[in-house]
């Protein structure tokens, strides 16, 4: 019902970002969605990639203080009106959105949103219920 995501807390500093994809390229850990989000003193990188556990094992070892983060992958139509079709969906039941982005599939005539949910089981009802795919780990991890 859910994926994981890999947050990653880096220094909001030059380099930082590039010591996290130098590190994932050397282990071939493919990154198949990001997002990236700053504040002061730090950012937060959050990713879906091909291992995870592999990830998070490089990352640890390199002293990166990594989460692992339950998310929802939905699958909606690739045209106008296809994300607002998720959001209407969630919106009607009360639920909020904490933050969103797009995964990159190259297979498929549908684009991928994964959104961080207050209430993730009740998002995935409510997503459900209105013809909504819903997308499984080990189906993201092997796009």
């Amino acid at each position: 019902m859910y994926t994981k995501q890999v947050s990653i807390f880096l220094e909001n500093r030059k380099g930082r970002l590039a010591e996290v994809t130098k590190l994932l390229t050397d282990e071939q850990i493919n990154i198949r969605a990001l997002s990236m989000a700053d504040m002061a003193d730090f950012g937060v990188l959050r990713l879906i990639v091909n291992d995870r556990e592999r990830c998070l094992r490089v990352l640890k070892a390199h002293d990166f203080a990594v989460q692992v983060t339950d998310v929802i992958a939905a699958e909606t139509d690739d045209k106008p009106g296809g994300l607002h079709r998720i959001i209407d969906a969630l919106d009607r039941d009360n639920l909020n959105i904490e933050y969103m982005y797009a995964f990159s599939e190259k297979n498929s005539d549908n684009a991928i949103v994964v959104l961080k949910i207050n209430d993730a089981a009740r998002a995935v009802d409510a997503m459900k219920k209105n013809g909504i795919s819903i997308l499984q780990d080990n189906v993201i991890q092997d796009l």
